[in-house]
């Protein structure tokens, strides 16, 4: 979702859904395909090729930056707020900060979907272009616990939902057979975001003091929000408004073994990041110079491990990607516990960076080979979103409870790798759903 859930990303579906919505095709639009708004109606849409279709993947790439990516910054936030600004608060209590903000992206993604759909792609991004340097600027002047709740969790919440949407509802306009591929290039902005944006923020307020960086970081966010303003177009505009609750889905297995799945991996996912610097420096396995460059090293490696899995989901199919970063998050979160020293932090971070890139870019692909009326799928991902928001709100709090009542890490760590043991539990079950014992089959 970072879905990021990222955890995490939502698709869209686009106009080629003709018909009945199974797969039949024909010339031209029947009464129910979307209506096109940049290309003449008796044209035939072409996908996967020009410069138009190529540069939205750039417009969306700086949406991600800007919207997981900064979510993706939170655990040097979370640190620094630790040892600095909010000394005397709990850990769990500052964790509802950025859990807050990863909440109201996931959840008001689902108010903005049908306002994309009616035409708002300008006035969504024209929102958070405003909104998230607004509260940038606004933490920068907080001192205070609850001014951090408004100004973090809140304000930039809401902004990044309405710059999430736009990013992943527009590029299945333009890409059918390089959807994957085109959607984990955007999603590695989150991870490129999630490098930048902790490395400026902790060289600046080095020199140049808290309050500054935060705004240094405000005016960098105003300038990259600007190139997808600038850039992202809506091709289409449907016909059909999409019902933002579909009870029925959840009479289908599949799909409620991967709404649980989604709930239940990034229930612990997230606490890997939030934790994993404060963990190397508390326990003095590295100094406070190179842990802070650890979510830098975790979000680097992501970037490759959005890009990867996704393009070769196009050929083997998304499930078949899935389920095999799921159990290996997992499996690195149990090796976690055990990691004490330099070599072994910095390698953990990567690999639990690349193959977890995987595991929050690839759900909204899963998604649409699980839904049969791709004019469904908007509202069936707007349902697995706001399931997932509650996991994202209470995860990390839960972590920072179980860490300030044991003073010990191994709690955290046994919390995010069983809550990835389920995950990928569920995965597996959903691959034999859908394939039985066969391996070497698309799913």
């Amino acid at each position: 979702m970072g879905l990021d859930m990222n955890v995490e990303e939502r698709v869209i579906e686009s106009p080629p859904v003709h018909g009945d919505g199974h797969g039949s095709e024909k010339k031209g639009f029947s009464v129910s395909d979307p209506i096109p708004v940049t290309e003449e109606k008796d044209a035939e849409p072409t996908f996967d090729v020009g410069i138009k279709a190529w540069s939205q993947v750039v417009g969306a790439f700086f949406v991600f930056f800007n919207s997981w990516g900064i979510i993706n910054t939170w655990g040097a936030f979370q640190t620094y707020y630790e040892q600095e600004l909010l000394h005397d608060v709990s850990a769990s209590s500052i964790a509802w900060i950025g859990s807050l903000q990863s909440f109201l992206l996931m959840l008001f993604g689902v108010v903005t979907g049908p306002l994309f759909d009616a035409g708002y792609l300008r006035a969504l991004l024209s929102f958070g272009t405003i909104m998230l340097p607004l509260g940038l600027m606004m933490t920068s002047l907080s001192t205070q616990f609850w001014q951090l709740i408004l100004a973090q969790g809140v304000c930039i919440g809401l902004a990044a939902g309405c710059l999430f949407v736009p990013a992943v509802a527009v590029l299945p306009q333009y890409f059918k057979k390089r959807r994957g591929l085109a959607n984990g290039i955007a999603a590695t902005g989150s991870s490129i975001g999630g490098v930048i944006y902790p490395i400026l923020f902790n060289q600046l307020q080095k020199t140049i003091g808290f309050p500054w960086a935060v705004r240094t970081l405000g005016f960098f966010s105003l300038a990259t929000c600007f190139v997808s303003l600038s850039l992202l177009e809506m091709r289409f505009m449907p016909q059909e408004r999409r019902k933002l609750v579909q009870l029925s889905a959840f009479k289908e297995l599949p799909y409620v073994l991967c709404c649980f799945a989604m709930f239940m991996g990034f229930l612990g996912f997230y606490n890997f990041l939030v934790y994993i610097q404060a963990y190397a420096i508390d326990t003095g396995i590295v100094g406070e110079n190179l842990g802070f460059y650890l979510l830098s090293m975790l979000n680097a490696a992501s970037t490759f491990g959005r890009i990867t899995p996704n393009f070769i989901a196009d050929h083997t199919g998304p499930i078949n990607m899935l389920t095999p970063a799921a159990i290996m998050t997992c499996v690195l979160a149990f090796i976690w516990i055990a990691v004490h020293d330099v070599p072994g932090i910095i390698i953990l971070s990567i690999l639990y960076g690349f193959f977890s890139g995987g595991f929050v870019s690839l759900p909204p692909v899963v998604m649409i080979s699980l839904t049969r009326d791709l004019r469904d799928l908007g509202t069936r991902l707007g349902m697995l979103f706001s399931i997932v928001s509650v996991a994202l709100l209470i995860g990390t709090p839960i972590g920072g409870a179980i860490l300030s009542s044991t003073g010990s890490y191994l709690g955290v760590q046994l919390f995010t790798a069983c809550c990835l043991a389920v995950a990928g539990l569920c995965f597996v079950c959903l691959r034999l759903s859908r394939t039985g014992l066969k391996l070497r089959v698309r799913a």
